[in-house]
């Protein structure tokens, strides 16, 4: 079930002519990583609008914030190198964050991201990025079940359970999608 242009605009109204740029690329990554049926792209489109501002940002927005500095150095998310907190930030539709996680993704989708991370930021590459990483965290499972809010925490804490930034958002983004494409 690929998404058009017009269902992405309904969803994500303030995405404007980024949804005709993103529209193929979402529906290719959809398609490789299995994210099919209502239930799959809707809690799809509804995460990856929410992580990029409906579309409009694909490099989180750096200040750096308080935040942004505890990148450095953190093992966790693999910034050994000095300068990795800036370089491995937040990309793609889903925010790919972090040196191993750059790695890892970089891996499967036969990208060289360790030295060409802003590749993350060609909307193919968002895209099939943001699939990559919901599959590979078993998202597709809690869509089966309805499971938003949990799917929504693990993308934004990295734990279930927890409530994630802009959770009113996302399930405001979630049910519209659901009607959207029924």
């Amino acid at each position: 079930m690929p998404i058009t242009q017009q269902q992405l605009l309904q969803i994500l109204p303030n995405a404007g002519a980024k949804a005709g740029v993103f529209a193929p690329a979402i529906n290719t990554a959809m398609q490789r990583y299995q994210i099919v049926g209502t239930k799959r792209v809707a809690a799809f489109i509804a995460q990856a609008g929410h992580e990029s501002g409906q579309l409009r940002w694909v490099r989180e927005i750096w200040g750096p914030t308080d935040a942004q500095r505890r990148y450095e150095g953190r093992e966790d998310l693999g910034n050994t190198v000095a300068g990795d907190g800036r370089k491995f930030c937040g990309r793609g539709l889903i925010q790919i964050t972090g040196r191993a996680n750059y790695a890892a993704c970089g891996e499967a989708l036969g990208l060289d991201l360790i030295n060409q991370p802003e590749l993350l930021e060609l909307p193919q590459h968002a895209a099939m990025s943001a699939a990559w990483w919901w599959a590979t965290h078993g998202l597709n499972t809690l869509a089966d079940a309805g499971d938003n809010a949990n799917i929504g925490s693990i993308i934004n804490t990295g734990r279930r359970g927890r409530t994630p930034n802009g959770a009113a958002e996302r399930q405001a983004l979630y049910e519209k999608a659901l009607k959207v494409l029924a």
